[in-house]
C-alpha cells in the first residue's frame, strides 16, 4: 500500500513519518483525554516535543488539524459508499458502519468545544452533513428507511454506538457491531415501527457542542509541559 512517505527520501521521508506518527498519536491521546497536554502526544508518538512544535504552533492548531482530517475522512466514506453499493439501503448501512469503524465521529465529538473552528472547517462540516443527508434521503425515497428518520438523527446514532469503548480494541469493535446491527434493524422500513416520541435534535442542539467555551480557551493558554 502506498503511504505518504512513498517517493520521499532522507529528511523529507523522516519528517513525513514523524508527522504521521504525531497525528496517529494525537488521535489516540485526545480520544482518551481531550485535555491532555501536547507533551503527551509527543511521548505517545516517540518524538521530541521540539519536533512536534516544528510542525504545529500549539495544541489548538493540532486539534484543528485532527478535526479537519476527520471531516475529510467522513466525507470520503460518504462519497464512496453510494458508489460501491447500488442498493440504497446497502449504501446507507455501509456509510453508517464505516464511519463508526473509522472512529472519525468519536474523534470530532471528543474534540468539540476544545478549539475555535475555522471557516474552512465550517464549510467542510456543512458539506459532510449534506453528503450524509443525501444518502439518508436516497434510502428513504427508495422505501428502505423508515420515513420518520431525520438526517439530524444520524449524529445521535454515531454518539450512541461510539460511546462503547473498552480497554480491548477488538472487544470494542465487536460490541459496536452488535449494537449497530440492532439499531439498523430498527431503522429499516420493512419492520414494524413504534412512532417516535420526540422530534429529532435541532441544529442548535447539535451545534452547541462546538462552542468554544471560556474555560476551554483558558485551558489552551496554560503553560505547556
Amino acid at each position: 500500500m502506498e503511504t505518504k512517505t512513498s517517493g520521499l527520501r532522507g529528511r523529507q521521508a523522516e519528517a513525513a513519518r514523524n508527522d504521521q506518527a504525531i497525528l496517529d498519536a494525537a488521535r489516540a491521546v485526545f480520544i482518551r483525554d481531550p485535555g491532555a497536554p501536547i507533551s503527551a502526544v509527543a511521548e505517545e508518538a516517540g518524538v521530541g516535543v521540539g519536533a512536534l512544535y516544528r510542525r504545529y504552533a500549539g495544541k489548538e492548531e493540532l486539534l484543528r488539524t485532527l478535526c479537519e482530517d476527520g471531516l475529510r475522512r467522513f466525507m470520503a466514506i460518504a462519497e464512496s459508499a453510494p458508489a460501491r453499493h447500488s442498493d440504497p439501503w446497502d449504501a446507507f448501512a455501509a456509510f453508517v458502519g464505516e464511519v463508526i469503524d473509522s472512529d472519525v465521529h468519536s474523534l470530532t465529538v471528543h474534540l468539540a468545544g476544545t478549539f475555535t473552528p475555522t471557516p474552512e472547517m465550517h464549510r467542510l462540516a456543512a458539506e459532510a452533513s449534506s453528503l450524509a443527508a443525501q444518502i439518508l434521503d436516497h434510502a428513504k425515497t427508495a422505501g428502505a428507511l423508515r420515513p420518520d428518520v431525520d438526517a439530524r438523527d444520524i449524529p445521535m446514532i454515531f454518539d450512541q454506538i461510539t460511546a462503547i469503548r473498552l480497554g480491548d480494541a477488538g472487544r470494542t469493535a465487536a460490541l459496536r457491531q452488535r449494537y449497530l446491527t440492532l439499531l439498523l434493524d430498527a431503522l429499516r422500513a420493512d419492520t414494524p415501527a413504534t412512532p417516535l416520541p420526540a422530534s429529532p435534535p435541532s441544529d442548535e442542539e447539535l451545534g452547541v457542542r462546538w462552542r468554544h467555551t471560556e474555560s476551554s480557551r483558558s485551558s489552551q493558554h496554560r503553560p505547556r509541559r
